[in-house]
């Protein structure tokens, strides 16, 4: 009988840092269908978080859960950002909480410009993320501001869904597939656009399909199989171990 590996360490092994987002024996449902089967780990406050796995290993489904959509639906476990139990929230109070959710399709708003867009999502009055301070971030978005959302080209578009979501003052950036579909020179200014973020103190967790970017990106890495996780650690210990790269990313 062949039995997999199980790369697994304690969330605290990389850093002994206080957790600032914490995930504790999740499970969470589609329907009938068990896609997250009790998952526990830990986010530290300024870290980029990998959390990767092949297609339907639970990436997406544990981002919704964490972000408190309707979908999937938690029937255990627990979550809580700084001291405060998501768990218990609807998803606009984790949105108040300091949470955002970038999805796969960006969500622009149609019939918008770049910067109602923009003011849609901001708080009033901003505290630390002003539309002067957004456009300084992306020049582009700054250049298109009066420019319908939905038009803008998909690279655009994920930087204008990442600074809607900077445009609540938020703790914690949770990022579905940011690369899909863009070229390298995008993935690359969004990149350095991600290590701001980091260094303002921002929180960020990221599922993406190029591993080796998302890795190479990342502090830290979670890999799910099957709604379980298999490796929790360093994202450069996944680089350097090919076993590991070649049973649960294909790579």
């Amino acid at each position: 009988m062949n039995v997999k590996p199980n790369f697994s360490k304690n969330a605290n092994q990389a850093t002994t840092a206080p957790a600032f987002l914490s995930v504790w024996d999740m499970h969470a449902y589609y329907g009938e269908s068990y896609i997250v089967q009790g998952i526990s780990f830990n986010v530290h406050e300024g870290e980029i978080l990998a959390l990767l796995g092949r297609n339907g290993a639970g990436k997406t489904s544990t981002l919704r859960a964490i972000a408190r959509m309707d979908d999937p639906q938690i029937n255990k476990g627990e979550i809580w950002l700084d001291h405060q139990p998501l768990h218990s929230m609807q998803s606009y109070q984790a949105s108040a909480a300091g949470l955002a959710l970038v999805p796969e399709d960006r969500s622009i708003i149609p019939g918008l410009t770049v910067e109602e867009n923009l003011q849609l999502a901001q708080i009033a009055p901003p505290i630390g993320w002003s539309l002067e301070r957004l456009y300084e971030l992306f020049p582009r978005l700054g250049e298109r501001r009066k420019q319908e959302g939905v038009t803008l080209s998909g690279g655009e578009q994920q930087m204008l869904a990442i600074a809607r979501a900077l445009a609540r003052d938020i703790k914690v950036l949770l990022l579905d597939e940011p690369y899909e579909g863009l070229a390298p020179v995008i993935v690359d200014e969004i990149e350095r656009t991600l290590i701001h973020i980091k260094e303002q103190g921002i929180t960020t967790i990221i599922v993406e399909q190029n591993a080796v970017r998302a890795l190479e990106l990342a502090d830290r890495a979670v890999i799910l199989d099957t709604g379980g996780i298999v490796f929790d650690g360093v994202a450069s210990e996944v680089l350097e171990n090919e076993e590991l790269r070649a049973e649960y990313l294909a790579i």
